[in-house]
């Protein structure tokens, strides 16, 4: 990874699971980064410390990414904060484990607003202040075609065939 050095990256999501590992492996090449939590101030704290105490430069920014405002302050706050944005790395994201019958509609409406909207606000306001050579990369979840497990939030209830 030739170059990073010196670029300044945003992570959605990365106090915590893949989000944590991409902040931190950005930071060992480099790459000043803010990371964004909505639930897991805790551990978003114990990250920036780690990766401070390896000498690299990171903050925290409680931002839900169900919130657009909060997530163009995200990157506002990355710009005042390192100076610039040249990565934005879209890895919040969630899901519901519920029969399509059984979701409540805020459910859906919360899960389309991180998983789909988020990605859309965060691109956008990144855009704006990315120079040329800028990237953005977006996490996806193979969940979003298939599930693994019974009752994902797109698999219908099975229901016994009706008498004929």
């Amino acid at each position: 990874m030739d170059g990073l050095s010196g670029k300044t990256a945003l992570v959605t999501g990365g106090a915590r699971g893949i989000g944590a590992g991409i902040a931190r492996r950005l930071a060992v090449e480099g790459v000043s980064v803010t990371l964004t939590y909505s639930a897991s101030a805790e551990k978003a704290n114990e990250l920036v410390a780690e990766i401070r105490a390896n000498g690299d430069t990171a903050i925290a920014v409680a931002a839900d990414a169900a919130d657009p405002g909060a997530v163009t302050a995200a990157v506002g706050r990355t710009i005042t904060e390192l100076g610039r944005l040249d990565i934005l790395v879209n890895n919040a994201g969630m899901g519901i484990a519920a029969s399509i019958e059984d979701m409540a509609l805020e459910d859906y409406d919360r899960c389309f607003a991180v998983n789909v909207r988020a990605v859309f606000v965060a691109m956008q306001a990144a855009a704006r202040h990315m120079e040329s050579g800028g990237r953005i990369i977006t996490i996806g979840s193979v969940n979003g075609d298939r599930t693994p497990f019974g009752a994902g939030s797109v698999t219908p209830r099975p229901r016994p065939p009706s008498p004929v």
